[in-house]
């Protein structure tokens, strides 16, 4: 089968297009033959070195398709079901061999384009947005990246949940986008001060919470942004890791800081289950619209890369095999 495989980390330039042998599902396992494969920041992690993993390797942990075999002992799923799944690395390749419990049934009407672009991206904002600070009507966030993937899904979702939604963005096309999701205020954040824009937009007092998928370039305009005892989740190194933090600097606003990830959140079957239900109904009630910004070759997955990293993408990219 086609996959792109790493055989050391750096820039994009490491991925390169091998032929590897089908795999064969085991215990536990479904293999899935993929229609669309979704592309994340955490790709470029584990591409670059930052976050280490045995080589080499084949990347993507997201993708949609259709169940080819079943390894011994799975019964969630038949052969000939249409499933997406988020779950470790491979996915970057025609075929893959992932645990079944990682992985859920798409529901009729739901795309293989728009389940593999939203999956990982809809499951995180339903975590952030639900679990690790439960949005309420009325109040006032900001989401750092707010046409990125997952920004332009946790815009839309705050708005259902009856949030005001400050967004960052840098460029006027994203703003643009990040307004017609529902985005209330919109900072160019290469032009303004992202904190400066925040406290004048909430009257001086900051916000209860605030999303940081960016990394370094965006801490200290996040961090200064915070409403006393407010949270402030950083959840993506977009721009790279932040440097280490004391302690004591949160004593101004006895503020709250957290590093989640979603294998935390849905570590179950039954956990999985629900966040993509709740994601699934969403997008089939129209209230998320999943956008698709660029669809690159399973082949030109370089390029995919570097737009990435570039920040030259709108929403969601995914590779069509």
């Amino acid at each position: 089968m086609f996959a792109i495989q790493i055989n050391r980390t750096g820039s994009p330039d490491v991925l390169e297009a091998v032929t590897l042998d089908r795999p064969t599902p085991k215990p536990g396992q479904v293999l899935v033959r993929h229609e669309a494969i979704g592309v994340n920041f955490i790709d470029t992690y584990l591409r670059s070195g930052l976050y280490p993993l045995p080589l080499p390797a084949v990347l993507g942990g997201e993708a949609a398709g259709v169940v080819e075999a079943l390894g011994e002992g799975v019964t969630r799923f038949v052969v000939g079901d249409r499933v997406a799944y988020s779950a470790g690395a491979g996915g970057y390749s025609q075929y893959g061999a992932v645990p079944a419990d990682r992985a859920v049934r798409l529901p009729d009407g739901i795309g293989f384009d728009v389940a593999a672009a939203s999956l990982l991206k809809g499951m995180t904002a339903e975590f952030l947005l639900r679990r690790c600070h439960p949005v309420q009507a009325g109040e006032t966030i900001l989401i750092q990246a707010a046409a990125g993937g997952v920004g332009t899904i946790l815009v839309q979702w705050a708005k259902h949940l009856g949030a005001t939604v400050i967004g960052t963005v840098g460029s006027e096309a994203k703003a643009d986008l990040a307004r017609s999701l529902g985005c209330d205020h919109v900072i160019l954040y290469r032009h303004e001060d992202v904190a400066t824009r925040v406290r004048e937009i909430t009257g001086g007092v900051g916000v209860p919470v605030a999303y940081d998928s960016v990394g370094k370039d965006t801490f200290e305009g996040t961090l200064a942004s915070l409403a006393r005892r407010g949270l402030f989740v950083t959840f993506g190194n977009a721009s790279g890791p932040v440097p280490p933090l004391a302690p004591l600097r949160l004593m101004a606003g006895s503020l709250y800081l957290t590093r989640p990830t979603l294998a935390d959140y849905v570590r179950t079957a039954a956990e999985i289950d629900d966040s993509a239900g709740q994601l699934f109904r969403l997008i089939a009630d129209g209230v998320v619209k999943i956008e698709i910004g660029q669809r690159f070759a399973l082949a030109d997955a370089q390029a995919a890369h570097r737009a990435l990293e570039g920040r030259e993408t709108l929403g969601s990219t995914i590779l069509i095999p």
